[in-house]
């Protein structure tokens, strides 16, 4: 056990944590984040930073109680096809085993997402031989619907390769993407098969549209997507949200059907320190929560992060309440 945890407080000291993905499982909430490595080497638009090699999971019975590190859950030398940089991950359950999904590049350097299985939630799990046939990019974020059914979102700009991908085939020449007046690249979306191993189908762009439908355009900063998929169900509609990486909010869009398109609502989340963003929303004993991460441990160092949650709330019409970080400091 690690310490008490207080709102927009970081939950663990000891390591440098980031991208929480959150669950409920067995009755308690379990936390998936990456885990960034302490170094002194300087940022860059690739990310190349961010060099995290293995993952811990955290798990909290109460939301006042102390967070378990369950700790080393999976390292890079145990997945066969990985090369370095296990970046943000996330988990799920069915048929009776959890998943674990996270991204990591390949042996040429190019992002793909693999899959691990385990018994327990808090690991430890083992890597399949291959990553998933026809993944590529980066933030897997993983939807268990009532009926049983499961989605797979995913894709990050910049560092996460996802302009590369426009043709629909990996373009290690290209580094732009739509320019400002066109529609912006959205999140991919991948239904899974029952094995929760592989895609049912091919992967597909999702669309997020305005009020009036119309396609959120690449200029459009405070609203399109850059990276971090997240999607929740909230009285029966789908909630996407995500991180819109330059202006450094997360954002949200609303849809009646897990494919979209989703409608963009508003901003969860003030921008925080650090230039990345990246979240989580649970429902834990019958409130909601926002997890998230950023810098103020690390006193703004990028790719020194820490892992923070806050309660999210909902106003009578389903829109969500935006969250200032330091709102009560």
């Amino acid at each position: 056990m690690v310490k008490n945890t207080k709102p927009n407080e970081p939950i663990v000291t000891h390591i440098f944590t980031a991208d929480p993905s959150a669950h409920v499982f067995e009755g308690k909430l379990y936390i998936y984040p990456s885990h960034d490595l302490e170094h002194d080497e300087p940022s860059n638009d690739n990310g190349d930073q961010y060099k995290m090699e293995d993952y811990h999971v955290l798990s909290m019975e109460d939301m006042e109680g102390p967070i378990v590190d369950h700790g080393e859950v999976l390292h890079i030398k145990d997945v066969p096809w990985a090369s370095k940089q296990m970046w943000a991950p996330d988990a799920a359950y069915k048929n009776g085993k959890y998943y674990f999904y996270f991204p990591a590049r390949d042996k040429e350097g190019i992002f793909r997402i693999g899959v691990a299985t385990g018994n327990s939630p808090a690991g430890p799990f083992t890597p399949e031989e291959n990553y998933i046939p026809g993944s590529f990019s980066i933030d897997p974020a993983v939807f268990v619907d009532e009926d049983d059914s499961a989605f797979m979102y995913f894709g990050g700009l910049w560092g996460g390769q996802l302009e590369k991908w426009q043709t629909g085939s990996f373009k290690s020449e290209v580094t732009e993407g739509p320019a400002p007046t066109e529609p912006a690249l959205g999140p991919i979306f991948a239904e899974l098969n029952d094995d929760m191993l592989t895609f049912k189908s091919e992967p597909k762009e999702i669309s997020i549209v305005d009020e009036n439908g119309n396609p959120i355009l690449a200029g459009d900063e405070d609203r399109r997507y850059f990276e971090g998929p997240w999607v929740h169900k909230y009285n029966g509609l789908y909630y996407l949200s995500y991180s819109t990486g330059t202006t450094h909010k997360i954002v949200y869009a609303v849809s009646e059907n897990p494919q979209g398109p989703f409608v963009f609502k508003g901003t969860i989340l003030k921008p925080v320190i650090g230039w990345t963003t990246h979240h989580s929303i649970v429902q834990f004993k019958n409130k909601w929560y926002l997890f998230y991460h950023d810098c103020s441990l690390s006193n703004g160092i990028n790719h020194k992060r820490s892992v923070k949650f806050t309660e999210l709330k909902y106003n009578e019409d389903g829109t969500i309440q935006t969250i200032d970080p330091y709102g009560d400091k």
